[in-house]
């Protein structure tokens, strides 16, 4: 043992013997044929006969299967005469028998300097340079024919630094030749680490804690920022009020005006009051239905994520954590309008050619109807209901009955082929009903009782530019305000061109400049044109809007103006400004006013990224 150890000892020495002049000749193949992974993270020994020892890992252990080797069973026969000639007191007991067959375990391998006592088995790595070995390359896993395992580049090398066709095992001393090296092929060399495993299941657990704490956070700030708008809202309607003082106590009027005034602060405070009640914040909902009576908010818009379906939500309107989303069957796609029927339901119509009939108790689609296009606009009959009407992109008008499921009532061609964009149910003076709708080319009313086959485009409102929305005065639809986008008419090459002057200046801000048009009803189906005003219009949406009725049969009409990002409020029919409702970050895309049974009244205003809930008083 003590010849082996010795023995071990020179050949490391060798090996590692800093190179001569006529080294090349001895060592043929250069360290660069050896693996980075082999050659990294491990430093070569000194030169001495002691080796390092490298970090042992818990649980390391290396399988090894033999498939072939490159040497017969006669030249290892003949190897083990020639060792046992030289008198190795170590082969009779090392030798593993004839016919190139080699035994490898965990064990072996391993060479315990003088002095040193086992530490338990090594990594798998070569004893000689203590670099791990490979499964295939220069630096392959290989052994001998009396079972020491090595990288096959260190025996070579040893080979050549013997000078001799023979060299012994650094290990037990028996002889080898070149053709004596046996490759080894490893499919696998496990080296487990229960350390690792555990530290990965920590950092998992950490991880969903770290999760868990994000989430609890985010609810946090929600409520932080909606904290801080209420307190933002009472800093600015507070304002509001001592600039209105301000100018009613500096204004100085003749004697004979202040009877006019008083009126004017009279008719003022006759007027609606708006008070925020609740603010949520909302992520891409772009279109919303109240319902008044049991204090629940729909809103619908694209849920979070790339190629996400398109979901309601559902809010209840004066509660903190009060969102519930719901999932729509996938082929509803984007939701257009939203209409409240009585009795816990909604109606919704969508582009993907469906009107859906929803139930707030059981938040589920419980009847669908097939639309031959995408569907724009929804409402209910005032007088009944279980008939439902809807606007199509395509300028058509349908009527349905949610007793028949089959197919609607009626199909009605539009004046045009664009969408109806808003529809409202009416009823006049007489008891009569009406379906006042409105598409590009103006608004337009239906005599549902009359037997018409078709909408009729109002007199007098031809030519008056892309109508964007219609307001209507529930229930009798007496007062109309039709929303105008100036349109833009390329020149005739024949004709001059014709600019068109806006009658005031357009205000700063986003979109462009619009006009407002108030219509009264001088008849069963006609309409008079009225005042008009400028406003600042979205240049792209068809926007909503809504008429106010108040004390005193006063009306304010209110539009998101695209100039202030809030809701502007207009006494009719005067369109003289009332007041400006607390702005937000973004357009307005969507605005409803509602009443319930017991005269609860209500404003929404919703943008992509808030929903402001008023009370109307």
């Amino acid at each position: 043992m003590q010849r082996a150890h010795k023995i071990f000892g020179l050949v490391r020495a060798a090996l590692h013997r800093p190179a001569r002049a006529t080294a090349s000749k001895f060592f043929p193949l250069p360290l660069s044929t050896i693996p980075v992974s082999a050659r990294l993270g491990h430093a070569m020994p000194s030169g001495s006969g002691s080796r390092r020892r490298r970090p042992r890992q818990a649980g390391a252990r290396l399988r090894v299967v033999l498939v072939s080797s490159s040497s017969s069973g006669e030249e290892g026969g003949e190897e083990e005469e020639e060792e046992e000639s030289e008198g190795s007191s170590e082969g009779p007991r090392r030798r593993g028998g004839g016919g190139g067959e080699a035994r490898v375990s965990a064990t072996e391998g391993k060479a315990v300097a003088s002095g040193d006592e086992a530490e338990g088995p090594n990594l798998p790595s070569c004893p000689i340079c203590m670099l791990a070995w490979t499964a295939d390359g220069a630096h392959r896993v290989s052994c001998i024919p009396c079972g020491h395992v090595y990288g096959r580049y260190c025996l070579e090398r040893w080979l050549l630094q013997c000078g001799k066709k023979k060299a012994p095992c650094p290990q037990c001393g028996k002889r080898y030749k070149e053709n004596n090296i046996i490759n080894l092929y490893v499919p696998e060399i496990d080296v487990p680490n229960n350390d690792l495993e555990t530290q990965v299941l920590l950092l998992r657990e950490k991880n969903e804690s770290l999760e868990k704490q994000q989430a609890k956070l985010f609810e946090e700030i929600k409520e932080h920022k909606r904290q801080i708008m209420l307190h933002q809202n009472v800093i600015y309607e507070s304002t509001l009020k001592k600039q209105k003082m301000t100018e009613l106590t500096s204004d100085g009027t003749p004697d004979a005006e202040p009877i006019a005034s008083l009126k004017e602060d009279i008719d003022h405070r006759n007027l609606c009051s708006f008070v925020l009640q609740n603010e949520f914040l909302v992520d891409g909902a772009r279109v919303m239905g109240i319902d008044a009576s049991s204090q629940i908010i729909l809103t619908s818009g694209r849920g979070p994520g790339v190629g996400a379906e398109h979901i309601l939500t559902k809010i209840s309107m004066f509660a903190r954590q009060g969102m519930q989303k719901i999932d729509l069957p996938p082929d509803t796609k984007a939701i257009r309008d939203i209409c409240i029927l009585p009795r816990g339901h909604a109606v919704f119509a969508s582009l993907g050619r469906k009107l859906s009939l929803f139930s707030m108790a059981t938040n589920n689609v419980v009847l669908q109807y097939n639309l031959p296009a995408p569907g724009w606009s929804c409402s209910w009959d005032h007088t009944s209901s279980t008939h439902l009407y809807t606007g199509l992109q395509n300028g058509m008008l349908l009527v349905f009955d949610i007793r028949q499921t089959s197919a609607p009532l009626h199909c009605m061609m539009g004046l045009s082929t664009h969408p109806v964009h808003t529809i409202h149910s009416a009823v006049d003076g007489s008891g009569s009903r009406k379906v006042v709708s409105a598409s590009s080319i103006g608004p337009c009313i239906l005599d549902v009782d009359g037997g018409e086959d078709r909408p009729n485009l109002l007199s007098g409102m031809e030519n008056q530019g892309v109508c964007i929305s219609l307001a209507c005065a529930p229930p009798s639809s007496d007062l109309l305000v039709a929303s105008y986008r100036l349109k833009v008419e390329l020149p005739d090459d024949s004709a001059t061109p014709q600019v068109i002057t806006p009658q005031s200046p357009a205000p700063t801000g986003s979109g462009k400049l619009g006009r407002h048009t108030l219509l009264r009803r001088a008849a069963t189906t006609s309409f008079a044109k009225d005042q008009t005003c400028s406003g600042n219009v979205s240049d792209l949406r068809m926007s909503k809007s809504a008429i106010i009725p108040c004390g005193g049969n006063q009306h304010l009409f209110a539009y998101g103006d695209e100039s202030l990002y809030g809701v502007r409020t207009w006494r009719l029919p005067s369109f003289q400004t009332y007041t400006d409702l607390r702005p937000h970050r973004q357009p307005i895309l969507d605005l409803r006013f509602v009443e319930s049974s017991t005269g609860e009244r209500y404003l929404g205003c919703l943008s992509a990224e808030k929903l402001q809930v008023f009370t109307v008083k």
